[in-house]
């Protein structure tokens, strides 16, 4: 069953935000992880949107979104992204 995560993120330091989009598509190919769709926040059609950015990547099932965050590459990158961003991770199992 296919799986996605959606990041929210609200940049903090526009260079190693920078620095970590850079390295990010490496670390989920591996994982079968692919970009959907990645920008700004547009306009709150309803409720509030409290972040900037927002990226929505699509995996193979759970498992995989788990071992990619796990992994030593992702991992490796979690302080420049955190030093760039406020970011927030969840994932969402899609059924078939």
């Amino acid at each position: 069953m296919a799986a996605f995560f959606i990041a929210t993120l609200t940049i903090k330091n526009p260079e190693k935000f920078q620095e970590y989009a850079q390295k990010v598509p490496a670390t989920l190919a591996p994982f079968g992880g692919e970009f959907l769709t990645k920008g700004k926040v547009g306009e709150a059609l309803s409720g509030s949107a409290n972040h900037q950015v927002a990226a929505i990547v699509k995996f193979p099932d759970l498992h995989s979104v788990s071992d990619w965050y796990k992994s030593d590459a992702y991992q490796a990158i979690i302080p420049v992204r955190d030093e760039g961003a406020d970011v927030t991770l969840i994932s969402y199992e899609v059924p078939a």
